[in-house]
């Protein structure tokens, strides 16, 4: 049974993106080495990948190839991609159907990439089992936070913490059934 996790990175005042959706203030950050928590090694246990619409629209628009060549990947949409970039399946069964689906896969673990509100629907039936949160000195100021308000509220369980390079910051969270 596959295991769907979260990793992001997000600023100290709560953001994930600028206004825009860009993530120029994060990326300065792609070159330092995070040792055993870096990206990389990450992305290696993951077989297959989920994300709203708007986080595929960016993540379509940066240049260069692909960035989850031979992953599964689905997008959550309600409208078509004209032009798909990469190997893409469009998941418009809702987030139950979804949900069963990625648990019955047995070949690698389920990432949730991008932004919170598709996050936050995993989380609400009990389907996200954990959060890597990574937290880099900047404040954005403005843009798309972490999680949207949006009434719900849910506690979960800190497992640990670790200061890394630069100021970073990582929190790893689970999501149990009496956290």
């Amino acid at each position: 049974m596959a295991r769907i996790l979260g990793y992001v990175g997000m600023s100290v005042d709560g953001y994930i993106a600028s206004p825009d959706g860009t993530l120029d203030w994060l990326r300065k950050y792609d070159t330092i080495d995070f040792g055993p928590f870096a990206f990389e090694t990450f992305l290696e246990g993951i077989r297959t990948i989920v994300m709203g619409r708007a986080t595929y629209d960016v993540v379509a628009d940066h240049p260069g190839p692909w960035a989850y060549a031979g992953k599964r990947v689905f997008v959550v949409t309600s409208r078509p991609i004209d032009r798909p970039i990469g190997d893409v399946e469009l998941w418009t069964g809702g987030i139950d159907a979804l949900v069963g689906h990625l648990r019955a896969l047995d070949d690698g673990d389920v990432w949730m990439v991008g932004g919170g509100l598709l996050q936050q629907a995993f989380i609400a039936c009990g389907a996200l089992d954990q959060l890597e949160l990574y937290v880099v000195p900047e404040i954005v100021g403005a843009g798309i936070p972490l999680f949207p308000a949006n009434g719900f509220s849910r506690s979960i369980k800190l497992v640990s913490t670790d200061v890394l390079p630069e100021g970073c910051v990582r929190l790893f969270y689970e999501f149990g059934a009496t956290a």
